[in-house]
């Protein structure tokens, strides 16, 4: 089971797990579509904690895998990757990102989607978008997040030079929320969760603040095209 849903005090906690790096192949990818649309049709009360199971968020496309598809394979997931995000953003609870380790590429993205950004506070972990090196173009869906949600400088530095950062510099930079313990990020993420969700006007503002960006996104998915098909056929 590459995706696994629990609910703890009414928060729903997606966990991909697909060991050993939580690498995103066309079925992780189809995985975390349906479960994204299943918490944008059911909005669970206390909101949502998208986690990564073991000691890694994800370390985005499978590019093993990626290479390995006919071309027809890797249109389909290019377009999965996109409809899976937007699915994300059309969740209308709070959505929290637990990073418990690497987020790098399309594992970055997937953090940058969620409305709030607690990682564990690990030396180590890196986050990056490294397609660069890797030889792989983003996806139109995760570039408008990109876009979006970080600095012109940042965006740059990133995915130009596929350089990794560690959390500390990401807290510094307001990409990430805030650090704690690996022994206290899921109950940290839940209970945060539970807190903006008891907000009353939360979903109307998120709307506001959000929906530019996830209506842009889902009119994407929609699309038949996407530019990352002229660069990487």
């Amino acid at each position: 089971m590459t995706v696994v849903i629990s609910k703890i005090e009414e928060t729903l906690l997606v966990t991909l797990n697909r060991p050993p790096v939580n690498a995103l192949d066309l079925d992780a990818i189809a995985a975390l579509e349906r479960a994204f649309a299943d918490a944008r049709d059911d909005f669970p009360r206390n909101g949502v904690v998208l986690t990564g199971g073991g000691q890694v968020f994800s370390a985005g496309v499978d590019t093993r895998a990626f290479a390995s598809y006919s071309r027809d394979e890797r249109h389909a997931t290019v377009r999965a990757i996109t409809r899976m995000v937007a699915r994300l953003l059309a969740i209308p609870v709070p959505v929290v990102a637990a990073i418990n380790g690497h987020a790098l590429g399309g594992g970055f993205v997937l953090a940058l989607a969620c409305d709030y950004r607690i990682a564990a506070d690990n030396e180590a972990a890196k986050l990056g978008m490294t397609e660069a090196h890797a030889g792989i173009p983003f996806p139109a869906g995760p570039l408008e997040v990109m876009r979006h949600e970080l600095s012109p400088e940042l965006l740059r530095r990133l995915t130009l030079t596929s350089a990794v950062i560690n959390m500390r510099e990401l807290l510094e930079a307001r990409i990430l929320d805030a650090l704690c313990t690996v022994e206290e990020l899921k109950l940290k993420s839940i209970a945060l969760a539970k807190s903006l969700a008891t907000q009353p006007g939360f979903r109307a503002v998120k709307r506001q603040i959000r929906g530019g960006l996830a209506e842009r996104v889902a009119d994407l998915a929609s699309a038949d095209q996407d530019a990352f098909f002229d660069e990487f056929g």
